[in-house]
């Protein structure tokens, strides 16, 4: 395999290869003691904040899940019913709630999610911390660009 690829020979390859990477990354079996769960795309995501950044309050996890806090509220409300998630008090301010993972669901949740933690470590260790970064980014224009282009004009 060529080391460098053209800008076209480079979207060519990424255009075949998403599709098999997206079906792949869906092939991962939900653990049974989850699947009644009925988990989304954005159940997943905000699972992986909590998970590797800790408890938050759904005002943060709002900003890094880039929607409005309502409707964070709404997930957490969800996955609060079915036991995955906890809300519990501030401390230092009795208004906000802070959200966590259960700590019954936390070995299944982080388990499931360690398959991809782990795909990507192989795939980000080789590279230097600017060529991640450049990686990261590159992916995150794509990933706009995806959502501009499916938004009605």
């Amino acid at each position: 395999m060529s080391t460098e690829l053209a800008v076209d020979e480079a979207i060519r390859a990424l255009l075949l290869m998403m599709p098999r990477l997206v079906a792949r990354a869906k092939r991962i079996p939900v653990p049974e003691e989850i699947q009644s769960l009925e988990l989304s795309p954005r159940h997943l995501s905000l699972l992986s904040y909590l998970l590797f950044d800790g408890a938050m309050t759904v005002n943060e996890l709002a900003a890094r899940l880039e929607v409005a806090p309502t409707t964070v509220s709404l997930l957490v409300a969800e996955l609060s019913r079915k036991g995955v998630l906890l809300r519990r008090e501030d401390e230092a301010d009795r208004r906000r709630r802070i959200v966590s993972i259960a700590e019954d669901r936390l070995p299944v949740i982080e388990g499931w999610l360690a398959r991809g933690a782990t795909a990507w470590r192989a795939a980000l260790e080789p590279l230097t911390p600017g060529q991640r970064q450049m990686f990261v980014n590159t992916l995150r224009i794509y990933e706009l660009g995806v959502r501009d282009a499916a938004e009605p004009r």
